[in-house]
Formats: structure tokens, C-alpha cells, sequence
């Protein structure tokens, strides 16, 4: 599980890579402005998506026929990334950036007591959600929060998270993951020591 779920986290931050870095800009919005159009639909149901999110996926991340884990991983941290990219120069403003993790990308959106318990419910339904399908609509809604906040995300890692997630063994690893990252986010923010005592 874990070796799979490293796989995950490489062919996403190298399809980002692509993207990001390519000479063809226009060519790369274009593929950005396709994978958008697959958000909400499920892994394989789009062929002009199968080169982006299916080409070069390690074999041990290949589903039957059914989406695998890791196809869903895929699929869903790179749509999302297109979406939270739209707007944006590739090159300058690459929305994905390493180390900031879902719980302190959600933080971030935080500026007043008000917005805390409203960001808080949408972070908490999508931590709670009971399937992939489901986990994923709430995803999309905080996407949209960070892209209208121009706050950046950790995808390669959100990929390994989701994929992760959709194991009952691992879920709640990952959602005290993201927690943890979220108050510790706002410790750091008060100035309170972060440091266990």
C-alpha cells in the first residue's frame, strides 16, 4: 500500500511537471481546459483524458473493470489541479506547490472567527465522507475556496491522500493527517508554541 501509493504521488507531480514546464503553453492550457471538463465524472469515462491521466500509470495502479485506487487518485488530484490552475500563468503561478498539505491549504483560507466555522463545515464533510464519489464533490468545493483565495496546494500529496483514502484501514490516518496540519497551521498563526511539551 504504501509503495502504491508513493507511485501515485510521483505520476501525478510528473504529469504536473509536464504541464507546468512545457515549451507549448496553449497546448497545456488546452489539456488543463479538458481535464476541468472531467470533473465530476468518473476515471475512464472521458476518452480524450485516458493520454493524461491513464499514459505512463505504473501497472501495480491499473484497475480492472472498475477504476482502481490509484486511477481515481489520478484522475481526481489532476482535474482538480486544472481547475484550481484556470486563470493562472502555468510557468509564474503553478498552484501546486510541494509541502502544503489539504489541512494547511484549508487553513489558510481562514482570516476571521466566521470564516473559521464555515471553512471548518466544508473541511469536515469532505474528512468525513463514506465514499470516493462523495469525497470528491466536497474536494472540488474547497478547490474553488483556494483558487478564489489564490492559495496553492500540495498535489502530487493530495493524490497520495486520496488514494489512501479509499482505504476504511488508512482513512482515518489521513484525516488525523490533515488535522493535524490544519491546527497546527493555527498555532503557528497565534504564536503559540507548536512544540509537544
Amino acid at each position: 500500500m504504501a509503495e502504491e501509493a508513493k507511485l501515485v504521488y510521483a505520476f501525478v507531480k510528473r504529469k504536473i511537471s509536464v504541464l507546468c514546464e512545457a515549451r507549448n503553453e496553449a497546448a497545456s492550457r488546452a489539456e488543463l481546459a479538458k481535464l476541468r471538463r472531467g470533473i465530476g465524472k468518473p476515471p475512464g469515462s472521458m476518452s480524450e483524458l485516458w493520454g493524461i491521466t491513464l499514459e505512463g500509470m505504473p501497472k501495480e495502479l491499473s484497475g480492472g473493470k472498475e477504476p482502481s485506487a490509484g486511477e481515481w487518485a489520478a484522475y481526481t488530484a489532476l482535474t482538480l489541479f486544472a481547475l484550481h490552475q484556470q486563470g493562472k500563468d502555468l510557468k509564474r503561478e503553478c498552484m501546486s506547490k510541494e509541502g502544503v498539505s489539504l489541512g494547511a491549504a484549508v487553513r489558510t483560507l481562514i482570516k476571521s472567527e466566521d470564516e473559521e466555522a464555515r471553512v471548518k463545515r466544508r473541511f469536515d464533510a469532505a474528512a468525513t465522507a463514506s465514499s470516493i464519489e462523495e469525497f470528491t464533490t466536497h474536494l472540488r468545493g474547497l478547490v474553488q475556496l483556494l483558487k478564489a483565495e489564490g492559495a496553492v496546494l500540495d498535489y502530487p500529496a493530495l493524490a497520495q491522500d486520496i488514494f489512501s483514502f479509499q482505504n476504511p484501514a488508512y482513512r482515518d490516518s489521513v484525516r488525523l493527517n490533515w488535522g493535524r496540519e490544519f491546527y497546527k497551521r493555527a498555532k503557528r498563526e497565534t504564536g503559540e508554541d507548536t512544540e509537544t511539551k
